[in-house]
């Protein structure tokens, strides 16, 4: 949902990559984070596949789990932080 955001909100901006500063920052920072959502669904994604191997995960072997959570964790917090800087700040 997220990337289908970003890739409309793309298309109707009317913004070109080298119009200003302010375009070329907020492509970088939204296409960098977008590439990072992609490789969380990725890495969500291969957790879900291996989960279906019988024994793959236990209760004691679960670390490909927990990497996965604290990456996906990691890229809400910096959407947080995008968000607040591109969106709510330039308002002000």
């Amino acid at each position: 949902v997220f990337l289908g955001g970003q890739v409309y909100e793309y298309m109707t901006l009317g913004y070109g990559l080298t119009e200003n500063v302010f375009a070329n920052c907020f492509y970088v920072m939204t296409g960098f984070h977008g590439l990072h959502v992609f490789l969380g669904v990725c890495l969500i994604l291969g957790v879900i596949w291996r989960s279906r191997r019988e024994g793959h995960y236990s209760n004691v072997k679960h670390t490909g789990i927990e990497m996965a959570e604290i990456y996906w964790h990691f890229v809400d917090i910096i959407w947080i932080v995008l968000f607040l800087l591109i969106y709510v700040l330039t308002l002000f």
